[in-house]
C-alpha cells in the first residue's frame, strides 16, 4: 500500500512539475507574441524612379502602403522616388555614402557594376525564408536569369518579360493624313511615315527619343548580355561568339539611316541633349511618336500615360533574353540594416493585390474606382491632368499580374502577356550574367568612350563616315577586346555548365 501511494505521490509531483513547466513555456509564448505586437515597427527606406514630377498623392499612397505593411510584417515603408535621369547617380551615391537605404529598383544595365562594387546583398537565403511568393510567382527560369556565379542579387519583377520592338505614335495624325501602316514590316519602312508627318505639321516633331537613350535606343536584334559591351548577334540564336557590337554592318547601317533621318529634320531638335521622358515631350505636342519595346496592351497603356489615343506598328519580332528578363528588378542595399524585413516586403509585392494597386493606380475611391464591367478607371470629375496620383510604372513594382485593369485595355491582358513571354523567342545566353570585376578597369574606360559617341551617332548628329572609325579605334584603346575575350571566357563556362550549345 504503501508503495503504491509513494508511486501515486510520484506521479502528483510529476504532474505538478510538468504543469508548471508548461505554464512558464506557455508565459514565455505569451510574452513573446506580446512583444513582436509591441515592438516598434521597421522603417524601410525604398527606391525607385519616376518619369516626370513626383505625384502630388504619393505620401498619401505612401501611407495606405504602411497600413498593409505594419499589419502584415510589422514595418512601414518610406518611398524615395527619384527621377530617371538622376536614379543611377543618386544610387551609386546612397551605397557609397552608407545613407539609408533598404530596398531599390536595379536597372539592368548597371546590375554588373553593383555587384562589382559589393553594393548589393545576395538574396538567396532571404528568398528561400521568406521571398516564397517571389520564387513561386517567377518561376524557376525567369528567378534565376540574374544570378551571377551562382548567387541573387536581383529579383525581375513580373511584367513583360520578353520584348519586341516598333514605333508608337499619335492616332489621330495616322488618321488624318491617311498613312497605311500596313507595309512598315522593318525600320526603313519607317521612312515613308516621318516623311508624311514632317511635311504636314512641321513644327511638331516626327519622332522623339526615350529620355535619357537614343532615338535609336535598343531596338535591334542583339542580345545585349547585360551592357552591349559584347553582345550576340540575331537575338542569341546562332554561335555562342561575343562580338562588338559597334563594330558590326548592322551598327554601321543603322547610325547611317539615323543621321540620314536626322538631316531630314525627322528627330526632336535637341535629340542628343533632351532628358524628358519620351511621354512628356509627345504629351506636350513637341513629338509624334518613338520607336521602342513593345507588349500586349502596350499601345492602351500609352494612350492613358499621354492623354490621347496611340496606335503601334511592330518592326521586330519579340524576344527573351537576359537583358530583357533582368532590365527591371529589385534588390536589397548591403548596408540595409533590416534585410529580412525588405525580402518581407519585397514578397508583399508579389503576393498582395492591395500593394500592387496602390503602386499602380494609387488609393480606391481617390485615383480610380471599379467599374461595371470589371475595369477600373477614374472617380467622376478625375481625369489624367487632375488626379494627384498617375504614376503609370505598374511594371515596376513586384508582380503586376495582380493589379486590376484599366478600362480601354484588353480584359485578357494578363494572360495575353504570359503567353507573349513564354511563346517568344529565347536566347541560347538567358540566365547569363558576366561578372566584370576583372575588367572593371576597362569596363569603366570603354564606358567613358561609349558614352562620348553612342548619343551623337544614334541620334544621327555625328557624321558617321568621320566618328565611327573614331569611336571604334578609341573602344580599342580603351579595352573592350579585353572585355569581349572575358566575357566569351565566362559565357563558355556557363554554357558548358548549362548543357547549351
Amino acid at each position: 500500500m504503501k508503495k503504491r501511494l509513494s508511486f501515486l505521490s510520484s506521479i502528483v509531483a510529476l504532474t505538478v512539475i510538468v504543469s508548471g513547466c508548461g505554464s512558464e513555456n506557455g508565459s514565455a509564448s505569451s510574452k513573446k507574441q506580446d512583444e513582436k505586437k509591441t515592438e516598434a515597427p521597421v522603417e524601410l527606406t525604398v527606391a525607385f524612379p519616376v518619369k516626370g514630377a513626383i505625384p502630388k498623392d504619393m505620401q498619401l499612397v505612401n501611407d495606405e502602403i504602411n497600413k498593409i505593411a505594419k499589419e502584415k510584417i510589422n514595418a512601414t515603408v518610406k518611398l524615395l522616388p527619384i527621377s530617371y535621369s538622376a536614379y543611377v547617380n543618386q544610387m551609386n551615391l546612397m551605397m557609397t555614402s552608407g545613407e539609408k537605404l533598404d530596398l531599390m529598383v536595379e536597372w539592368g544595365a548597371f546590375y554588373s557594376s553593383y555587384i562589382a562594387k559589393g553594393q548589393l546583398l545576395a538574396l538567396d537565403d532571404l528568398l528561400n525564408k521568406y521571398g516564397k511568393d517571389v520564387s513561386e510567382s517567377l518561376g524557376p527560369v525567369f528567378l534565376n536569369s540574374p544570378k551571377v556565379k551562382g548567387k541573387l542579387y536581383g529579383v525581375p519583377t513580373i511584367r513583360d518579360l520578353a520584348q519586341d520592338y516598333g514605333f508608337i505614335m499619335r492616332k489621330d495624325l495616322v488618321t488624318k493624313y491617311n498613312i497605311d501602316l500596313s507595309n512598315v514590316k522593318k525600320l526603313d519602312d519607317l521612312e515613308s511615315v516621318l516623311k508624311t508627318l514632317k511635311e504636314n505639321e512641321p513644327s511638331i516633331a516626327p519622332m522623339t527619343n526615350k529620355g535619357t537613350t537614343s532615338i535609336y535606343g535598343t531596338f535591334s536584334t542583339r542580345d545585349s548580355l547585360g551592357d552591349d559591351l559584347g553582345v550576340l548577334l540575331n537575338n542569341g540564336q546562332g554561335e555562342l561568339k561575343v562580338v562588338n557590337w559597334y563594330d558590326t554592318p548592322e551598327y554601321a547601317s543603322m547610325v547611317k539611316l539615323m543621321r540620314k533621318w536626322n538631316q531630314a529634320g525627322y528627330m526632336l531638335k535637341d535629340v542628343v541633349t533632351n532628358k524628358e521622358s519620351e511621354n512628356i515631350i509627345i504629351k506636350a505636342g513637341k513629338a509624334v511618336g518613338n520607336l521602342t519595346h513593345m507588349k500586349p496592351g502596350f499601345a492602351e497603356q500609352q494612350s492613358k500615360i499621354v492623354g490621347t489615343e496611340m496606335t503601334a506598328v511592330k518592326l521586330a519580332p519579340a524576344a527573351a533574353n537576359t537583358s530583357t528578363v533582368n532590365s527591371v528588378m529589385w534588390g536589397i542595399s548591403q548596408g540595409s540594416k533590416n534585410p529580412e524585413k525588405a525580402m518581407q516586403f519585397l514578397n508583399l509585392m508579389y503576393a498582395d493585390k492591395d500593394i500592387v494597386n496602390l503602386f499602380s493606380w494609387g488609393i480606391e475611391g481617390k485615383h480610380y474606382v471599379k467599374k461595371q464591367d470589371g475595369f477600373i478607371g477614374y472617380p467622376a470629375g478625375v481625369d489624367e491632368n487632375n488626379t494627384g496620383f498617375a504614376l503609370n510604372q505598374g511594371f515596376m513594382f513586384g508582380n503586376s499580374f495582380l493589379a486590376d485593369i484599366w478600362e480601354g485595355n484588353d480584359k485578357n491582358v494578363w494572360q495575353e502577356t504570359k503567353k507573349f513571354n513564354e511563346s517568344a523567342t529565347r536566347s541560347k545566353a538567358l540566365g547569363f550574367t558576366y561578372d566584370n570585376t576583372s575588367v572593371k578597369t576597362e569596363v569603366a574606360a570603354v564606358s567613358n568612350v561609349v558614352s562620348q559617341y553612342r548619343l551623337g551617332l544614334e541620334d544621327g548628329a555625328f557624321d558617321p563616315d568621320k566618328e565611327l572609325p573614331k569611336f571604334l579605334a578609341e573602344l580599342k584603346a580603351a579595352g573592350i577586346d579585353k572585355i569581349i575575350a572575358e566575357k566569351q571566357k565566362q559565357l563558355d563556362v556557363w554554357a558548358k555548365e548549362n548543357n547549351v550549345k
